[in-house]
């Protein structure tokens, strides 16, 4: 997929308010600092979409950006940062769950996981939730820069090793990728672009 043009439309802390055209949209979330803007703009080719920050938990709305305009990134609050308070966390934690049980146009959410981490129970909760709500969702590696070659096989396998021991019957789709270094880009951009090809074909008009 060529990125054409990426566009910000908006920002809210309200999922009702969200853009209401039923386009594909896909929803990017993880652990703060993950990596997360850095990857937005890697994959839009926009240096500066996606606001960086070295600030844990600073992306606190639901933020829209529309991609070659006919589908949408979604970026979302990280979980599990630990310097806001309890109860800034519960009320993002609530925005978090109301965005995914109630947003119509939601395809696939991709959960963003640090490569250079062992798993970690909050990730592993998370994605379980997701599976709970029927949610589909991928799992994108991120700072693959981060590690030699082995190391992030290494680093997949142990996660894929975890999710079975969790008793998860099979492991979702994955990518690893580096925002440095563009890695991973050309595959997770040609996996949406077919999921967006099925979309197309599944509506009515085709």
């Amino acid at each position: 997929m060529k990125i054409k043009s990426a566009e910000f439309i908006t920002s809210n802390t309200d999922v009702s308010r969200c853009p209401s055209e039923p386009i594909p949209e896909y929803a990017f979330i993880g652990r703060s600092n993950v990596g997360k803007s850095s990857l937005i703009n890697m994959l839009t080719e926009r240096k500066h979409l996606a606001k960086i920050s070295g600030r844990p938990g600073k992306t606190q709305l639901i933020n829209h950006f529309k991609i070659n305009n006919n589908w949408y990134l979604v970026d979302l609050p990280g979980y599990g940062y630990a310097k806001v308070s309890k109860k800034d966390k519960k009320e993002f934690q609530a925005l978090i769950q109301k965005y995914f049980t109630k947003r119509q146009q939601l395809i696939s959410a991709f959960v963003l996981i640090d490569i250079r981490h062992n798993p970690q129970p909050i990730d592993l909760d998370f994605m379980a939730w997701l599976v709970g709500k029927e949610i589909p969702f991928c799992i994108v590696f991120t700072k693959a820069d981060k590690l030699k070659p082995k190391a992030r096989e290494h680093q997949v396998e142990n996660y894929l090793q975890a999710m079975l021991e969790e008793g998860w019957q099979a492991a979702p789709p994955y990518f690893i990728t580096s925002s440095s270094h563009r890695l991973g880009r050309e595959e997770l951009l040609a996996y949406i672009d077919s999921v967006n090809e099925a979309f197309r074909q599944s509506r009515p008009n085709g």
